[in-house]
């Protein structure tokens, strides 16, 4: 949808679920010393601005970011918290990195990242981020269309971040038909799928057909900040297909600490459990 804009929401609980997870997956791909691609279906702007409209509208990022980014925590959730810092290196927390930004800051020379984003505003914004930096390539075209295109990638190690908002019904849906037909093209990548805990539940659709579809294994966490009936989203998770090993045990550590730092470790919060096992 092109009327969706992050910026409201960037730096709010799902943001920190979400790129926790990330910045796993990516310090995993790096414990090699080959090279690694990153290809994300929605991009964003790569950079958000807490002091703009968008931020100041909604606060969202006070009940997120803002409540857990200059405690000192322990690995693997500081690991997480250095990119957040990364971009805020005058002590003040005026900026939030999307997950284009992060997976740059985590990038080496030889890896390489392919961002994917259809807002005409949201796309020159991230251009601009990019733009004096050879490894990382903004195309300006319909996220699925334009992954799918580039599968597989050079380098052959790496994952492909979907991260669609949603808005529209049908891109549940959606995201199964286009994991099954890339992972027909690239099945040893890892693919890493965010979706948001509304009332309506469609997105048990879309584990269903995850389970159905994928080849692999496939790794689910989630976290739950307020009770199913309070309206809105009330959590979010993330589906892992081919994890890395030992992913399941870091997102048990991290995640309730995540949870206990924005006030929301209560039984039943936090969830990590493997919808296809591992062979």
């Amino acid at each position: 949808m092109l009327s969706y804009q992050h910026g409201f929401h960037a730096g709010n609980f799902a943001d920190l679920h979400k790129h926790l997870v990330l910045t796993l997956l990516l310090d995993s791909l790096n414990r090699k010393a080959k090279p690694w691609s990153y290809l994300e279906t929605h991009s964003g702007r790569a950079l958000y601005d807490l002091d703009d409209a968008q931020a100041q509208k909604t606060g969202e990022y006070r009940q997120g970011i803002a409540r857990v980014w200059e405690t000192e925590w322990p690995e693997p959730l500081r690991l997480y918290l250095e990119q957040v810092k990364r971009v805020n290196s005058g002590g003040a927390l005026q900026h939030y990195p999307g997950s284009p930004t992060i997976a740059a800051g985590m990038a080496r020379d030889d890896d390489r990242i392919r961002l994917m984003e259809l807002h005409p505003t949201e796309v020159e914004a991230l251009r601009c981020v990019f733009e004096r930096d050879a490894r990382v390539a903004v195309h300006h075209r319909d996220g699925y269309e334009g992954v799918g295109a580039l599968l597989p990638p050079t380098p052959r190690r790496g994952m492909v971040l979907i991260d669609p908002s949603y808005e529209v019904k049908e891109e549940y849906a959606q995201v199964v038909r286009f994991l099954a037909k890339a992972q027909r093209r690239w099945p040893t990548g890892i693919f890493a799928i965010w979706y948001p805990l509304l009332a309506a539940n469609r997105w048990q659709g879309l584990i269903e057909g995850v389970k159905a579809e994928a080849q692999g294994a496939v790794l689910r966490s989630e976290l739950k900040v307020a009770p199913e009936d309070s309206g809105g989203m009330y959590g979010a998770g993330m589906l892992v297909v081919n994890p890395p090993w030992q992913l399941d045990q870091q997102l048990e550590q991290a995640v309730p600490l995540l949870a206990q730092g924005l006030g929301c470790d209560t039984p039943g919060s936090v969830l990590c459990e493997w919808v296809v096992a591992p062979e």
